[in-house]
Formats: structure tokens, C-alpha cells, sequence
């Protein structure tokens, strides 16, 4: 508006100009008085319209603007400032009083038709932070949505609209994944973090996304594992030695061998599943077993006493060792004694000898547990592997318990709106952002960081993820600095190097937008530190001393201050020049400039970017 009012006095200044020069230049063969007074009547003029510019300008233009940022922001405008818009400037106070009051009477309706849900909430939060495994959702496209305090205890680092994947070996996830699309309601999974902790989960998908129980693996105690896989081992090899014999056996005496060596495979097999500590409590459906193999017949509805990802693993793993020599296997599935199933990989050619089975099963099939060999999964299982010969089909058979009174339902539901979400956005309300601040030895560019905090904004709100840390920048911190922020030599004497804080910083930013006020500032000290600590800070940048002009116009005072008490946010004076303190201040003004700067059209963070550009003059944009 102030534009158009300058641009409308400059055009009527211009044209009295052009009309006193037209009366010059009429006026030219005249007497030199005439001339003379049409110079001092075209000086007046430009001085009487300037002058009224410039009233117009202080007290309507100006108030005018100041009152709009008002209204926008929820505030109560200044009634002072607003004393020449006559009626204009009590009934906008009027209006923004009974707006105030509205909303208020509005807050408490809602606070009391939300109190018994928000109890709820409260209690499903509690129990969920304190709940024993790490819970983690995740959205289609893998970003986290939702995790308690155990995930962020299991995975360093987990932060909202984060990728699940790059704190997991992918391979393990994928594997689950395939497993999921295979039809299972639900897949076990074993995974390393990113730092090489071996972690226990169990996957199942959810509306919009996955949810992920992650738990400590259990401490294994010796048990005599060699003793009984071998013992196991010899007595399962009676039954196809029998076949390899040349010379003639009564077939009644061939019969009770057999029984006898099954007997004892099936004795070693309990005695295994009685001794072992991690034997495993979990089930499996037959199409998570084999998932990814072929089947030579339809799945049968099958739920199995088994760890999933480990045996599916191995029958792959088996799959291709015989894929490798020429054949084709294909699955299949035998009735085994009551509550016991086969599974048999099958195929038209010869058997797979026994020393080249066992040493196939000294490698280590999955990928997620890559210390955990083929006979040492069978061994967790309480069974064995073994070829058979039945005319020209071969195959190798793995008897395998049946799940009792399995039941996979659903315990408690719980509708957490975050995992309801399209692509990426770019609108003001919807960006993942970091608010931070520096504190620093000094103003200049040779100065070093000694204090920095971020905040995460995730989708218009605080996450409550935040990054706090005191920086030791190798030199002494000038008193005057001290005497602004706090912060002395003794207090940053352990504190981590530069390198080590803006590693750990731009980890917890990630690729967010990144928002600071007075942004050139901050962001000058990131980037010309870029080179010493190899931390790389490339992030979208909002500043909102510019957003604030948006709003107010450039001729507002826009410091933190000024912008915090126009907005109503009230900084405590001892957090005030503290790097945290200003961070949340910050963040404050952010989510309460949103809705001003889409009142005016401003929702995307390109358009927010575009109009920036127009506030050069201000500051510098401090986007790359």
C-alpha cells in the first residue's frame, strides 16, 4: 500500500513539474519576475507535495500496514498508532477484542469436550513411552512418524520424517518387507543398527505404513550345542543311509532302523527346544517361511513355531546353492508325526551329498545376522536338514513344529493422524523444519560458534526433539561476550570441538529447512566452518526477520525483541541471548507467523523464497 501512495504522489509531483515547465517555456519571452515566480510556485508545489507524502505516509500508510500485520497475527492493534484513521483504528481494537474473547470462549469449549480424549491420549503416551520394546511407525514412503523412548534408546538418533532405513540394515527390512508382501500379517526380523547393535523385531503393516517392535536380543547361556547338533545329526543319517546300502536287509529289520534313527532325531530335537535359552517363542506363516521360492502346489494355511527371517533366509540361501548345480527346486510341504509338518525342497536329479550339505551350512544365510551360521539356525529351532532319495526326485527335507492355539490378532488400536500422509509438501504448515541459534566468542567473521541449539517442527508443530550443546572454540571468549550470553572458558573446557558439535548438529537436521532469525548470521558461522569440520549445511533457509517484514513491512523494527512482542510471546529474561532461550523464541514466532503470511498468500516456501527476494534491501538471503 505504501507503494501505490508514494507512486501516486511521485506521478502527481511529476505532472505539476511538466506543467510548470510547459508555463516556463510559454513564459519564456516574458519578464524575468514572471519567471521567477513560476520557479517558486513549481519549488513550493514539490515541497508542499512531498511534505504531504510524507504526513500521509507516517499516519495513514504506515498505521494502516502496522494494523493489518496486527489482525493477521491475532494481536490487539495500537490504538495510539492508529489516532488519524478516525473511526477506523478503535473499531479494528474493537474487532480484535471481541476476536480474542471468541476464541478464547471457543479454546474452553473445546478444552472441555477434549479433556476425557486428551486423558486418554496422555495415558496411551505414557504407557508407550515406558513400554518395554522400542515402537516405531513409519509411513509408505519409510519416514518415521511415531517412536516411544525405547526406539530412541535401541536406534541413536531417530528423529520424525526421518528414513527407518538408515538406522537398520536395509537387507534385513527388505526381507521383512518381501515377507509382508507374501501375504503374513506379521514377520519377525533380527537387524543391525547403523552402530552394530544386533536388535529383535517383529513387522507388521498398518494403514498408511508399518509398525516396527524392536527389542534387545536376548543373551544366549551356554548350552551344549555341538553335543547335541551331532548327536542329532548322526541320528537323522540313519534314515538315508539305509537307502545308499547295497547289500540285501530284511525289510522288517530296515523298517525298525528307521523308526529307531527318527526316534532319535526326533528325542534330540526336544531335548534341544528344552535346553536352549533362545529357542524360539515366536511363529511364522508358511508363506513367510518361503517367501521369494517356488511352490510346486497351493500354500497351505500353515502357522509354524519358528523365527521367520532366519529360516527364510537359509531356504533361500538352499534354493540357490541348488540352482547353482543344475536343477530347478521347487517347495513343498509333508504330513510328519501329530503337530509336526515336513518341509521339503524338492527337485528331479540326484541328491545333495551330506559333506557338501554341511557345508553349506557353515555359511551364514542372513544377512541381518551375519555371525549366525545355517546349523546354528536349525540348532535355535531344535531341528536338522537332511537330503532323501525317492526315485528320481531329490530333496532336502526340515521337519518343522506346528504353531499351537496360534492367534495373531490385534491388541490395543490406536489412531495416531501421522502415518495419513501424501508426498512431501512444501507448504508453510506442512515443512519439517529445525529451528536454531548460535552463541558465539564475537561478531565478526574470525569469531568461533561456543553454544549451539535446534529445535524440530515437524507439520506446524513442536516435536519436542531438540539438540543442545556447548562448544569449545579453541580460544579464549572475550568477556564482552561472556557478559551477553554467559558462557565462560570454564564451561566449555570438555565441551565437544567444533567438528564433533556440527557433525552431531547436521545429523539432527538432516535435510530439513532450516530456520533461524537473522539467518545470515548463523549461517555464516555453519558454512565457513564447512571446510574444517566437513559438516555440510546445503538445508532451505527461512529467516524470519523477512518473514516478519512480510507481514509488518520494512519499516517495523524486526528484532527478536520487537518481533516477540508484537506476536505476545514473553521470553524469560534469564534464557534471552542463550542459544536454546532464542531457539524456542524463534520457533514461537514461526508457527504464529504462519497463518499472517497465508492470509497474504504466502503458503508455499517457494513463495516465501520469491517474496524474500523483495526484501533485499533488509538482509541478505541467506540461501545458497
Amino acid at each position: 500500500m505504501r507503494r501505490r501512495v508514494l507512486a501516486l504522489f511521485a506521478g502527481t509531483l511529476a505532472l505539476a513539474l511538466v506543467v510548470a515547465g510547459l508555463a516556463l517555456w510559454r513564459a519564456a519571452q516574458g519578464t524575468d519576475g514572471l519567471v521567477q515566480a513560476v520557479m517558486l510556485l513549481g519549488f513550493g508545489l514539490t515541497g508542499l507535495l512531498t511534505g504531504l507524502w510524507f504526513l500521509f505516509d507516517q499516519n495513514v500508510a504506515r498505521p494502516i500496514e502496522t494494523l493489518a500485520g496486527a489482525l493477521r497475527t491475532g494481536g490487539v492493534p495500537d490504538q495510539q498508532q492508529a489516532r488519524y484513521l478516525a473511526d477506523l483504528g478503535p473499531a479494528a481494537r474493537d474487532a480484535a477484542l471481541a476476536r480474542q474473547r471468541s476464541d478464547h470462549a471457543l479454546a474452553l469449549a473445546l478444552d472441555r469436550h477434549a479433556a476425557e480424549i486428551m486423558r486418554e491420549k496422555a495415558s496411551l503416551e505414557s504407557i508407550l513411552a515406558d513400554f518395554g520394546a522400542g515402537a516405531v511407525m513409519a509411513d509408505a514412503r519409510g519416514r518415521v512418524v511415531f517412536y516411544n523412548a525405547s526406539a530412541a534408546r535401541l536406534l541413536p538418533g531417530l528423529a520424525l520424517d526421518r528414513d527407518l532405513g538408515g538406522h537398520l540394515s536395509p537387507g534385513a527390512l527388505i526381507a521383512a518387507q518381501m515377507r509382508l508382501a507374501a501375504g503374513a500379517q506379521a514377520t519377525d526380523l533380527s537387524c543391525l543398527t547403523a552402530q552394530g547393535v544386533r536388535l529383535q523385531g517383529r513387522l507388521r503393516p498398518v494403514e498408511g505404513g508399518l509398525l516396527l517392535i524392536l527389542r534387545d536380543r536376548a543373551v544366549e547361556r551356554p548350552a551344549p550345542r555341538a553335543t547335541l547338533e551331532a548327536l542329532r545329526r548322526h541320528a537323522a543319517t540313519l534314515v538315508p543311509m539305509l537307502d545308499a546300502l547295497d547289500g540285501p536287509i530284511p525289510p522288517a529289520l530296515a523298517a525298525a532302523i528307521r523308526a529307531e534313527g527318527q526316534g532319535l532325531a526326533q528325542a534330540t530335537r526336544t531335548l534341544s527346544q528344552i535346553l536352549a535359552t533362545d529357542a524360539p517363542g515366536d511363529t511364522a506363516t508358511l508363506a513367510e517361511l518361503t517367501a521369494g521360492l517356488t511352490w510346486a502346489e497351493p500354500l497351505l494355511p500353515l502357522v509354524f513355531q519358528a523365527e521367520a527371517a532366519g529360516l527364510n533366509a537359509l531356504l533361500l540361501m538352499l534354493d540357490a546353492q541348488v540352482r547353482a548345480l543344475g536343477h530347478v527346486p521347487r517347495m513343498a510341504v509333508h504330513p510328519d508325526q501329530p503337530g509336526q509338518m515336513r518341509l521339503a525342497l524338492e527337485w528331479t536329479g540326484a541328491p545333495v551329498p551330506i559333506g557338501q550339505l554341511e557345508g553349506w551350512l557353515e555359511e551364514a544365510p542372513d544377512p541381518g545376522q551375519p555371525g549366525l551360521t545355517g546349523a546354528e539356525i536349525l540348532a535355535r529351532h531344535g531341528t536338522g536338514l537332511w537330503p532323501e532319495a525317492e526315485g528320481a526326485t531329490a530333496r532336502l527335507v526340515m521337519p518343522l513344529p506346528l504353531a499351537q492355539g496360534h492367534a495373531d490378532g490385534v491388541g490395543v488400536t490406536y489412531d495416531f493422524a501421522l502415518a495419513a500422509r501424501g508426498a512431501a509438501s512444501s507448504r508453510l504448515s506442512d515443512l519439517t523444519c529445525v529451528v536454531f541459534d548460535t552463541e558465539t566468542t564475537g561478531l565478526e567473521d574470525r569469531d568461533r560458534i561456543v553454544q549451539i541449539a535446534g529445535l524440530r517442527l515437524a507439520r506446524g508443530r513442536l516435536t519436542g526433539e531438540r539438540f543442545e550443546t556447548l562448544v569449545n572454540p579453541g580460544r579464549p571468549i572475550p568477556p564482552a561476550s561472556t557478559a551477553i550470553h554467559g558462557i565462560t572458558d570454564a564451561m566449555v573446557a570438555d565441551a565437544p570441538d567444533l567438528t564433533a558439535a556440527l557433525t552431531a548438529f547436521r545429523h539432527f537436521c538432516d535435510d530439513s529447512v532450516l530456520i533461524a532469525h537473522n539467518a545470515p548470521f548463523d549461517m555464516g558461522f555453519l558454512r565457513r566452518a564447512e571446510a574444517e569440520t566437513g559438516a555440510r549445511f546445503d538445508n532451505r533457509v527461512l529467516d524470519t526477520v523477512v518473514l516478519s517484514a512480510m507481514v509488518w513491512g520494512q519499516s517495523e523494527v524486526h528484532s527478536l525483541d520487537a518481533l516477540t512482542e508484537r506476536l505476545g510471546i514473553v521470553i524469560p529474561p534469564e534464557a534471552r541471548h542463550t542459544a536454546m532461550g532464542d531457539t524456542i523464541a524463534t520457533a514461537e514466532a514461526f508457527l504464529r507467523l504462519i497463518p499472517a503470511l497465508e492470509a497474504k498468500g504466502i503458503t508455499r516456501f517457494e513463495e516465501a523464497l520469491t517474496e524474500a527476494r523483495r526484501h533485499r534491501r533488509l538482509i541478505e538471503d541467506a540461501n545458497r
